[in-house]
């Protein structure tokens, strides 16, 4: 196989335009049989050690919303693994008023068009299509969560 000039440009510049830290980690989630939009966009960095222990670093902490609302911490760690994401720390999803940390994340058929996410006291099932692009995460607006159990989010507070 041999490049033509037109190739050989386009190669060119596709290696000089940077990945982000969003699109690359994107991709690696997509490699692991899980959805791109898992996390929003704004992530500043991430780490994946030898152990599969995955730490993802935000711009800073963020609220959107899947089919409910759901909290970005500035940092969340999971194991990765292939079809899902255990151990999670770092999100918190809001069932029923109250706020729920999210202790995994999990793709097991993916023909199913489903995702499981693990609450602790439950399992919340949802489109695989709200997780297709990464949300738009807007920043914690201050004050909305209670911070009295050694700095763990704890509780929704209503805002004044």
């Amino acid at each position: 196989m041999s490049l033509t000039p037109v190739s050989l440009l386009t190669l060119s510049v596709l290696l000089l335009l940077p990945l982000t830290a969003t699109s690359s980690l994107h991709n690696l989630l997509q490699s692991q049989g899980l959805p791109a939009g898992l996390f929003p966009d704004n992530v500043k960095s991430y780490n994946l050690d030898p152990m599969g222990r995955l730490e993802v670093h935000l711009d800073c902490s963020c609220m959107t919303k899947f089919e409910t609302r759901v909290y970005f911490e500035n940092i969340v760690r999971a194991n990765l693994s292939y079809g899902g994401l255990r151990g999670l720390e770092g999100l918190i999803q809001e069932e029923l008023f109250l706020w729920l940390p999210v202790k995994g994340i999990s793709v097991s058929d993916p023909s199913s068009g489903l995702i499981l996410f693990d609450i602790g006291v439950a399992h919340k099932q949802l489109s695989l299509s709200l997780f297709e692009d990464p949300p738009v995460c807007k920043p914690e607006a201050q004050g909305i969560f209670s911070k009295n159990d050694g700095g763990r989010k704890i509780g929704f507070q209503a805002q004044r």
